[in-house]
């Protein structure tokens, strides 16, 4: 490898990484399944927990096409998980000072969701549910993350707008969601994205300098 392609490679990286957003409008059009295969086969190269889970079968994909009966299906299981977890969290912002004060913000959006719906269900063109195969260690989530960041990258190298769904990793406990998913209940945690054509590109967020936050030790 020169040091030219090295080069070459390492500000692509860059311009990517400073390309990514959230995005939370989407233009009607339906990207080809080609590329949202790219994307999912990004997320199948992150890394996972070899020790924790045994066999091939660690990481599945289940892709929700917008307009499809399990569209609508999903939006009204999704509504009642998050009333569910709203009133959890109300209970346990009663007892604990901690949850109370940082946790009304979240209640606020739990609330919302219950009564309108995930933001992005049955708007973009693909919803896609990644489920990791649980073990020991517990380091499900962790590969998730990895898997959902790769997905995220590629979607921005391909002009796809990507929104994380982070409400999904609450689903894994419903097992009406689980079996309209066709993923066995109790064995997967779950993360998950919405994809489409960006509708609106927000403005970059303005980050902290490299000096301002890291502390070397010699």
């Amino acid at each position: 490898m020169t040091l030219d392609f090295r080069k070459e490679h390492n500000r692509v990286l860059d311009d990517i990484f400073k390309a990514r957003r959230t995005i939370r409008m989407f233009k009607p059009d339906v990207p080809p399944r080609e590329l949202i295969g790219q994307v999912i086969q990004a997320g199948l190269l992150a890394p996972y927990s070899g020790i924790a889970v045994s066999g091939k079968d660690y990481r599945r994909f289940v892709v929700i096409s917008r307009g499809s009966r399990a569209t609508t299906r999903v939006a009204e299981i999704m509504k009642r998980r998050a009333m569910i977890l709203c009133e959890q969290l109300n209970r346990q912002m009663q007892q604990d000072p901690f949850v109370q004060q940082h946790g009304q913000a979240f209640a606020r959006r739990l609330k919302t969701i219950s009564q309108q719906g995930v933001p992005g269900i049955g708007i973009a063109p693909y919803y896609i549910v990644v489920a990791e195969r649980k073990g020991i260690p517990a380091v499900e989530h962790r590969s998730l993350a990895h898997c959902l960041q790769n997905m995220w990258l590629k979607a921005t190298a391909l002009g796809l707008g990507f929104q994380l769904l982070s409400i999904t990793a609450e689903m894994d406990e419903d097992r009406e969601f689980c079996g309209l998913l066709g993923i066995p209940y109790g064995e997967f945690a779950l993360d998950g994205c919405v994809i489409g054509y960006p509708g609106t590109t927000p403005p970059p967020i303005k980050r902290p300098q490299v000096d301002d936050v890291t502390k070397w030790i010699d």
